[in-house]
C-alpha cells in the first residue's frame, strides 16, 4: 500500500508563511479531518485547522492538487500556515496523527514524481541543483535541465539509435535471403547516419563541464617566493585569508578560498614560492605549488621570468615599488595594493578568460556522469562491420542513455541524488 507523506516544504521557522506539503491517497482525507470541508481543486482557500480535541490550531490557506496532474503523480494537498515555530509543530502533528501519515524522507516528493513520470531522471538532477544554486549562471544551467533540455536532447538520441536499430535488423534480414548487395546497403546507411549521430553528441560534449559552475574555476597565484602570491590572495578575496610577512617561504602550503563574484564561482588558491628550498617541508610546498599550477584552470603568474603556462595571466606585482613602475613587454597587467583600481583590473581579466572555460547560455548542461556516459556512447557509435556487432553496439548505447533518464538506471544512482533534497522536496 502506497503510504501518504508529509513534510514542511518551507523554509525552517521562524517564517511569515509554513507550508505543508501531504502527497499520498490519504492526503485530502487527512485535510478534511483538520479542517472540516475541502475548497475545489488548485483554488486557495481560507480555512479552521483543528486538532483531534478542536482546538483551534491555526487559519491556514489550503491547496489542493489531485493526482496524476500534480507535482508527484499523486494527491498533493498543501497547508500554508503562519511561519512561527509553535504553530508549524502543531499543524504537522496534527497531520500526522491522522492514521497511515508519516514524515517525509529527504527527497522523498521528487522520488515519487520521477516514479510517477512527472519528471525524468536528468530533471530531478537538475532540480536538486537549482535548490543549491548561488549564482546567475548556476541557476540558468540548474533550470536548463530542470526545464528538459537535456531530457529532450537524449531522448532525440535514444530515437535515432532506435532508427539505427530497425535498420540493422532489415540488414539481417537481407543477410538471411542472401542479397549481400542490399545488405552492404543498408549497413553503410547506417554507419554514415551513426556517424553523424556521434558528431552531433560530440559536438555537445565540447562545452566546458557543468560543475565548474558549482566548484568554482580553480585560479591558482603562483610564483617565487616574496612575489605578492599572499597579499594578491587577501585583495582578491577581500579577507586576510594568507599571512604575510617579508620572509620568503612564509606560505608553505596551499591556501585556498572560495569566492563568487557576479556570476561565477572561483576557488582562489595561493601557492609556496617556486624555488630550490633546501628544508623538506618548503620542497613539500614547491612539489604542491608545481602540482596547482598544472591542474589549473586559470593561472595568475607573480614571477618575473616567463610563466610556466602560456594560457597563463602575467601580473607585474607590487608596481608602486620604485623601479616597478613601467609595465614590462609581455605582460598581461600591473597591480599593487595601493590601487585598488588595479585589483579590480585583475579581476575583469580574470572574468574575461573565464568566460571561455564556464558554459554558456544555450549550450547543454551535461554533470560528469552525463557526459560519461555520453562518451561511452560516442565510442559505441564507432560501428564494426559485422550486422549482428553493430545491433549490440546501438543496444548497449540506447541502454546508456535511458539510464541518464532514469529507465532501468541503478537504485543507487537515485539513492545518491535524493540524499541531496531537503525534507520537503
Amino acid at each position: 500500500m502506497i503510504e501518504t507523506i508529509v513534510a514542511r516544504s518551507s523554509g525552517a521557522p521562524p517564517a511569515a508563511i509554513a507550508i505543508i506539503r501531504i502527497s499520498g491517497p490519504a492526503a485530502f482525507a487527512a485535510v478534511a479531518a483538520l479542517t472540516g470541508t475541502l475548497p475545489a481543486p488548485r483554488c486557495a482557500s481560507l480555512r479552521a485547522v483543528r486538532g483531534a480535541d478542536g482546538a483551534l490550531l491555526d487559519r491556514a490557506l489550503i491547496l489542493l492538487f489531485p493526482g496524476p496532474a500534480s507535482a508527484t503523480g499523486e494527491d498533493v494537498a498543501e497547508l500554508h500556515c503562519h511561519g512561527g515555530r509553535a504553530v508549524t509543530e502543531a499543524v504537522q502533528n496534527a497531520i500526522l496523527s491522522w492514521p497511515g501519515l508519516r514524515m517525509a524522507e529527504p527527497g522523498e516528493f521528487t522520488r515519487r514524481a520521477l516514479l510517477n513520470g512527472r519528471m525524468d531522471l536528468a530533471q530531478a538532477e537538475g532540480l536538486a541543483d537549482l535548490l543549491e544554486a548561488e549564482t546567475e549562471a548556476q541557476r540558468r544551467a540548474a533550470l536548463t535541465a530542470t526545464e528538459g533540455r537535456v531530457s529532450a536532447a537524449v531522448r532525440g538520441w535514444m530515437s535515432m539509435i532506435a532508427d539505427l536499430a530497425a535498420r540493422v535488423e532489415a540488414t539481417l534480414d537481407y543477410a538471411e535471403e542472401g542479397d549481400v548487395e542490399q545488405e552492404d546497403l543498408l549497413l553503410a546507411g547506417v554507419v554514415a547516419d551513426a556517424a553523424l549521430l556521434r558528431a552531433e553528441i560530440v559536438a555537445a560534449l565540447a562545452a566546458p563541464p557543468v560543475e565548474r559552475l558549482y566548484d568554482g574555476l580553480r585560479v591558482v597565484i603562483a610564483g617565487p617566493p616574496n612575489a605578492g602570491k599572499s597579499t594578491l590572495l587577501n585583495l582578491l578575496s577581500q579577507r586576510e585569508a594568507a599571512i604575510v610577512t617579508p620572509v620568503a617561504g612564509t606560505t608553505r602550503d596551499r591556501i585556498e578560498v572560495a569566492v563568487r563574484r557576479e556570476e561565477a564561482a572561483f576557488l582562489l588558491i595561493d601557492t609556496a614560492g617556486l624555488s630550490d628550498a633546501a628544508d623538506p617541508v618548503e620542497q613539500i610546498g614547491v612539489t604542491r605549488a608545481r602540482d596547482a599550477i598544472v591542474e589549473a584552470d586559470l593561472l595568475l603568474w607573480l614571477g618575473d621570468d616567463p610563466p610556466p603556462r602560456s594560457d597563463a595571466l602575467w601580473v607585474h606585482a607590487r608596481s608602486d615599488l620604485e623601479g616597478r613602475a613601467v609595465l614590462p613587454s609581455g605582460r598581461s597587467l600591473a597591480i599593487s595594493k595601493h590601487d585598488l583600481a588595479s585589483i579590480e583590473r585583475c579581476w575583469q581579466a580574470v572574468a574575461s578568460q573565464a568566460e571561455r572555460l564556464l558554459p554558456r547560455s544555450g549550450e547543454l548542461p551535461l554533470k560528469a556522469a552525463q557526459r560519461s556516459s555520453c562518451l561511452t556512447v560516442t565510442e559505441l557509435l564507432m560501428l564494426p562491420s559485422d550486422p549482428l556487432l553493430v545491433a549490440e553496439h546501438l543496444r548497449t548505447a540506447s541502454v546508456l542513455l535511458g539510464r541518464l533518464l532514469g529507465i532501468n538506471a541503478p537504485e543507487a544512482v537515485r539513492d545518491a541524488l535524493f540524499a541531496r533534497f531537503c525534507l520537503g522536496k
